[in-house]
């Protein structure tokens, strides 16, 4: 099995939730807000659970308006989960320092 990592745009709503606040204290306004994520489905079966409610993270099934791949280009995929929960870290926290209001597990 692959995996493989995805980002979901969220509304920006999601900053009004206490929790997800205080983990983006300064995002940048021309930034959206992001549910980073990897799953060993497809990204577009794993955002469809997501706004089903199924195995769904708060925020994604909530706010999550649509995928972004370009944010995941050239990343993946990978032989295993934990290489997987490894790179979705690094990704959402290089979209933290790029000003993006990230959530990641």
């Amino acid at each position: 099995m692959a995996y493989s990592l995805y980002v979901i745009e969220l509304s920006r709503e999601a900053l009004g939730e206490s929790r997800f606040a205080t983990r983006n204290p300064d995002p940048r306004e021309d930034k959206p807000c992001v549910y980073v994520g990897q799953t060993g489905l497809s990204p577009e079966e794993r955002f469809t659970q997501h706004k089903a409610g199924y195995k769904s993270n708060r925020f994604a099934h909530k706010y999550g308006l649509r995928l972004r791949p370009k944010l995941v280009a050239n990343r993946g995929p990978f032989e295993t989960r934990a290489e997987a929960e490894e790179a979705e870290a690094a990704l959402a926290e290089r979209l933290r320092r790029r000003g993006y209001a990230v959530w990641s597990n």
